[in-house]
């Protein structure tokens, strides 16, 4: 061994972006060695398919400001563009490491391969690698058995704060001093992307703003796809991106109930951040999901495939005015509410009985807030493909009228019909040739007509699925499934 070489620690920030309540961090802290914050671009997330420009540019975003935020310690992050083992063999030129510290990640099979290779490297090269839970995820479980109780632990421990001893972080200057080993990207992002700009300080703002304010109307808006947009938290890609953990958003919603002017809205917010675990957990202990359904009877179901049907949701095109508002609004902000979410997943499910893969392909690049243990799981649900949740499938034209009432949402996504009477803006078919004439609108050239019957297209949905429900496969797959997941008390 090189006793020349400081014997420095390394923590590899992955998900999770903040420097508070990061147990990595804090652990890594304790080793009392000086410790070096290290965040890779890797080639194989660079070039996935689920990945897009929007998200790499927030990523971006919350390391500029995790860098102002490490800046008062004299310190900032080692950013570069390299495959980690890359960057940790770089390093072992320069520093003596045994000790390398990260966040267990629930990510997609790329990442899980990534992660083997990893260990097997850390092995080679004596390094201990050591994995904290995330957001009370736990990895290795059998089933829901001790879940409920260790995740209900996880949550009562007060967020960590974020203390390093002076000079303990590696400096500015010599970070810097390590460039010339590596590729260091350009941290530069557009400055007028319609998009949430990402890191902590703005994440701090949109939850400080819900709860100090916007939460009341929490339940009430929830569902509606214009009014979610301010009456709903907002903070889904601070959580998805590790700018904020579940936990210290919990304790802050907690500590407001006791006073809360709408104690029933926090209770209903609180709940669903238990329930973004529950469903992390799922995936992590159900990895195939990204691929196949989690019911493998459901694996059987083989749906013809539609270039044409497919281009026209992605782009607005389908001729049903709230999933073409939900789609175009969706592509040009990187945000729905969960309900609008679920109507896009069915209609291209059920109505356009296309393959949830290839949705999953498209909305994971447009969702900023993409999170592969919400992402899959939730699509599968949506798509009716896990034999043990109620089989959904949404009207378009029925969410419309109760959602968009006065086509406020439609309007604003889908231009051409904001001259139209409100009726006609939610069901622009039923307008009449002498109407058309009266409004300047054509039909079929100002905005496509319906691609599909959606009283034709939801029958055979529902009898092919409702049909197969009964199938011997999917019953024993939906048994196991639900002794899986149950949770426990």
């Amino acid at each position: 061994m090189n006793t020349d070489k400081e014997h420095i620690t390394i923590v590899w920030l992955k998900r999770d972006l903040r420097l508070e309540d990061n147990e990595a961090i804090v652990n890594a802290l304790k080793s009392k060695r000086r410790t070096l914050l290290v965040y890779t671009f890797e080639t194989m997330l660079l070039e996935d398919e689920h990945y897009s420009q929007r998200h790499w540019n927030f990523i971006k975003e919350s390391l500029t400001d995790l860098n102002s935020r490490l800046k008062p310690y004299n310190s900032k992050l080692l950013t570069v563009e390299a495959d980690i083992i890359n960057v940790i063999n770089q390093l072992l030129t320069k520093f003596h490491i045994t000790d390398i510290y990260s966040h267990q990640e629930t990510g997609i099979l790329v990442t899980y391969n990534r992660d083997k290779a990893f260990k097997r490297f850390c092995k080679n090269n004596l390094i201990t690698w050591h994995e904290n839970i995330n957001n009370g995820v736990q990895r290795g479980l059998k089933d829901r058995e001790e879940w409920m109780q260790k995740c209900n632990a996880f949550f009562e421990i007060e967020p960590l704060a974020f203390k390093p001893k002076e000079h303990q972080l590696v400096s500015i200057l010599e970070i810097e001093a390590l460039h010339f080993l590596f590729v260091i990207p350009s941290l530069e992002t557009p400055e007028d992307a319609p998009f949430q700009k990402g890191g902590r300080t703005m994440g701090l703002k949109y939850l400080n703003s819900f709860l100090e304010s916007r939460y009341v109307n929490y339940m009430s808006h929830i569902s509606k796809p214009e009014q979610a947009r301010t009456g709903c938290s907002r903070i889904s890609p601070y959580i998805a991106w590790g700018n904020l953990s579940i936990r210290e958003v919990y304790h802050k919603a907690y500590h407001l109930k006791q006073t809360a002017k709408n104690k029933q809205a926090l209770d209903a917010f609180m709940s669903r951040l238990r329930w973004q675990s529950h469903f992390v957990q799922k995936f992590e202990m159900e990895h195939t999901m990204e691929k196949e359904s989690v019911n493998k009877g459901f694996q059987k179901l083989k749906k013809d495939i539609s270039e044409d049907y497919q281009i026209a949701w992605k782009t607005g095109q389908t001729g049903f005015p709230l999933v073409d508002a939900c789609m175009r609004c969706l592509n040009e902000t990187g945000y729905l509410n969960f309900r609008m979410r679920a109507l896009v997943v069915s209609f291209f499910t059920h109505n356009l009985w296309q393959p949830w893969q290839d949705a999953s392909r498209h909305l994971s690049r447009m969702f900023l807030d993409f999170e592969p243990g919400i992402h899959f799981p939730q699509l599968q649900m949506q798509a009716g493909e896990t034999g043990t949740n109620m089989l959904r499938i949404y009207n378009p034209v029925k969410n419309s009228l109760e959602h968009d009432p006065d086509a406020q949402f439609i309007k604003k996504w889908v231009p051409e019909l904001k001259d139209l009477e409100t009726p006609f803006a939610h069901e622009p078919y039923l307008i009449t040739e002498m109407e058309q004439q009266l409004y300047n609108f054509r039909l079929g050239e100002n905005y496509p007509q319906p691609i599909v019957d959606i009283e034709l297209t939801r029958k055979k949905a529902s009898d092919t699925l409702w049909n197969l429900r009964k199938n011997k496969k999917v019953r024993e797959e939906s048994a196991r499934i639900l002794k899986k997941h149950t949770l426990k008390k």
